[in-house]
């Protein structure tokens, strides 16, 4: 397999870009239903292209071939809380790579340079939000180094 590009996405890039945000969407909805609205629904809602007209975001995409493989997106922030100190933070919003292309390096490379983005920035964590369900994203992001901080718990009632 050819090595993979990990470049800044540009504008030309937002129809493959779309596709891969829409099948992420897919696999999570299919994944947890009751959780997850359907891939149609956050389309109409969200798109990948607020990510390339916002300065506190980036969006880099792996290409092979001309193809874009995957992508990662994330934005810069200042955790503020009443209990805990300031800090630079550096969020993942949403990290994708097409099924035939996984466990080849690629996530790692899209982690790689958004990781060395934020910090020529300045960003003095990253933090990530990954359903329980998702125990391949668990999986990637603790052999990233990360670990858990806040442990946000849910129950049902009725």
């Amino acid at each position: 397999m050819p090595v993979p590009l990990i470049l800044p996405a540009q504008c030309n890039d937002l129809e493959m870009l779309n596709d891969l945000m829409y099948e992420l969407h897919h696999e999570h909805h299919l994944q947890a239903p009751d959780s997850f609205k359907t891939a149609e629904e956050i389309e109409q809602e969200k798109s990948i292209a607020r990510y390339l007209d916002n300065p506190d975001c980036l969006v880099f995409v792996a290409k092979i071939n001309d193809e874009i493989v995957g992508f990662i997106t994330g934005h810069f922030c200042e955790l503020i809380s009443t209990v805990s100190q300031p800090v630079q933070m550096g969020s993942v919003d949403e990290l994708y790579v097409s099924p035939s292309y996984r466990g080849k390096g690629i996530a790692n490379a899209l982690y790689q340079t958004l990781e060395q983005r934020f910090s020529e920035y300045g960003v003095k964590e990253v933090f990530v939000e990954v359903w329980h369900f998702n125990q391949g994203a668990c999986e990637f992001y603790f052999d990233s180094g990360f670990s858990h901080h806040i442990h946000w718990l849910r129950k049902p009632i009725a």
